[in-house]
């Protein structure tokens, strides 16, 4: 259990360095793509997918306990690529460069399930959602370059 709050801690710290970054006046400005859903969804949304990535690096770690592991390796990666996305495009308003980040991001995403499925399968499944949200959110970037 004592594992379980340490995967619990790293991606909290994710989610806090990502949350100092935040939508202000330059985003309300934006044209937004089709499908753009309300600010306020983000945050449950979030909330659970942080709350899944966490579970499934601990499941990981149970059967493996080994940083070597491809399945744990894409684990602590995607966190750095998912902090760096809200400061890319936030903080630094470069959604050019947060779109590469957020591709890095899903391959790296697409990485875990694989190398996670052979180890558990409940962790593999875990990441099914954060890959598909993140690649809505991939497209919603994307958008946002195009209609600006």
């Amino acid at each position: 259990m004592p594992a379980l709050i340490i995967f619990l801690i790293l991606v909290i710290l994710t989610s806090m360095f990502g949350a100092v970054f935040r939508p202000g006046p330059w985003y309300d400005e934006l044209i937004k793509p089709a499908l753009t859903p309300p600010g306020w969804i983000f945050t449950p949304v979030w909330l659970t997918l942080y709350l899944m990535i966490a579970v499934s690096g601990w499941l990981i770690w149970k059967k493996t306990y080994s940083l070597k592991n491809p399945a744990m390796i894409c684990w602590g990666i995607q966190l750095v690529f998912n902090a760096l996305w809200s400061w890319l495009f936030f903080g630094l308003q470069r959604p050019g460069l947060a779109l590469i980040d957020i591709t890095i991001l899903l391959i790296i995403i697409i990485g875990f399930i694989r190398y996670a499925w052979p180890v558990s399968r409940a962790s593999s499944m875990l990441f099914v959602p954060y890959a598909l949200w993140v690649g809505f959110a991939a497209y919603l970037n994307l958008g946002i370059i195009v209609l600006n």
